[in-house]
């Protein structure tokens, strides 16, 4: 089993997520008027929710096997959606014990930061390192690799290139996380062919080159999130 690894941010608790629910770090992206987001009224409470969390989890990891396109020998992009952000928020509440509506509200408020705007597609990416040995060197070989034009999304000709949340990698410290959240932009013209065409995550960072083609099922399910 891969070894998921979790960073925390230096922003204290307004700019972090707790890792005993096993949920990626905290977003920092902002609200946008234009995304059906997330209300605290969806948010159920710690009582309800636990009634209904083992069914609510089978049905997201059906959910986000077509969502998650592993690329290379390290790296795993996880597609997010209503539903994603939706349980990562229950579990967050869940795991810290949050009952203050208005704690809760914060929490809504910046998880909703993962949904993908009109015509984006967004993802968690995750370097996944099986050897805990290895975690430092290849975090080491991989730094860098959320900057520049490394991570790229292919459809036909069109190439969009990965924007990813700053704060989350230091090159001058050497230092990378292992969780980053990107987000890919079609123009009109990808989003008209996305299933028509190949459709692709390409990395081309200097020590790591990898490309993988998104299946039909993935496709079809990423759709949605450009509609």
């Amino acid at each position: 089993m891969a070894l998921w690894l979790r960073c925390r941010s230096s922003r204290g608790r307004a700019g972090r997520r707790s890792t005993r629910c096993g949920c990626w770090p905290r977003p920092t992206g902002s609200r946008s008027d234009t995304v059906r987001l997330l209300e605290t009224s969806e948010i159920l409470n710690l009582v309800e929710y636990e009634k209904v969390r083992e069914a609510r989890r089978r049905e997201l990891i059906e959910l986000k096997r077509p969502r998650r396109v592993p690329v290379g020998r390290y790296l795993s992009f996880v597609f997010e959606n209503r539903e994603t952000v939706w349980f990562q928020i229950q579990e967050m509440v869940r795991a810290e014990r949050i009952v203050d509506e208005t704690k809760i509200a914060e929490e809504v408020e910046v998880y909703n930061g993962l949904l993908p705007r009109p015509g984006e597609l967004a993802a968690t990416m995750l370097i996944e390192i099986t050897d805990a040995s290895q975690i430092k060197p290849v975090l080491d070989k991989l730094l860098g690799i959320d900057t520049r034009d490394y991570v790229r999304l292919t459809v036909g000709p069109h190439v969009v290139v990965g924007d990813f949340e700053t704060g989350h990698s230091d090159e001058e410290r050497g230092k990378l996380a292992a969780v980053h959240f990107v987000r890919f932009a079609l123009p009109p013209e990808a989003r008209r062919i996305f299933l028509a065409a190949e459709a692709a995550l390409v990395v081309e960072h200097p020590n790591e080159r990898a490309r993988t083609v998104l299946g039909e099922e993935t496709k079809r399910s990423l759709l949605k999130d450009l509609a």
